[in-house]
Order: structure tokens, then sequence, then C-alpha cells
């Protein structure tokens, strides 16, 4: 097994514990989803699993915003931000068809 395997092997371990153990909105699962979907993305050169894994967080996350903890609410939604970004950059390419991603909600101040 080389080096790549074992990083997507450690990255799947990894989010299966963060999808067991958090919730979709915390920060720590949605840093791991942004980072794993990256690697699909440039390492293993995977667009469309990139794409679908970087949506699917991001839609998970979205759907429960209403729950998330004040105080983890601007790390939470900033990753999110990141999450959609990266989606937009990809599909933007060309050749990975843009999945479609629910709105971030602005927060109490009106912003994102």
């Amino acid at each position: 097994m080389n080096v790549i395997d074992k990083s997507q092997q450690s990255y799947q371990e990894a989010f299966d514990i963060a999808k067991d153990k958090m919730p979709p909105t915390h920060p720590i699962r949605l840093g791991l989803a942004l980072n794993f979907s990256v690697f699909y993305f440039e390492i293993l050169d995977n667009k469309s699993k990139a794409c679908q894994l970087a949506k699917q967080s991001f839609d998970e996350a979205v759907a429960e915003l209403d729950t998330l903890d004040e105080n983890l609410y601007k790390d939470s939604t900033l990753i999110m931000q990141l999450l959609r970004d990266n989606l937009t950059l990809w599909t933007s390419d060309g050749g990975v068809e843009e999945p479609e991603t629910a709105p971030i909600v602005a927060d109490a101040e009106g912003t994102n």
C-alpha cells in the first residue's frame, strides 16, 4: 500500500468516525470534509467524488444550521463557505456538472 492509499484510508476512517460522533455542522467534521474533498480533487484527480463529498457535507450542514451551537457558528459557516467556493471553482473548470446547493443562511447581523 502506497502513501496515497494510506492517506485515503486514514481520511475515510476519520470521516466515518466524524459522521458517527459529530453533528454535520461541527467545524471539525466540516474541516475534515473540506480537506478530504480537496484530497479527492487534487491528489486522486477524482473531481466528481470531490464535488459529491463537498456538496453532501454542505447540504447536511445547511439542513441543521438552526441547531448550530452559537459558539461554533462563525467557524462552521466559514468552512461551509469554503466548501461552496470549492464547488463553484471546481464546476466552473468544466467537466463536472455543478450540483445544486442551498445558500448559507445569513447570521443575525445579515451577513454570511
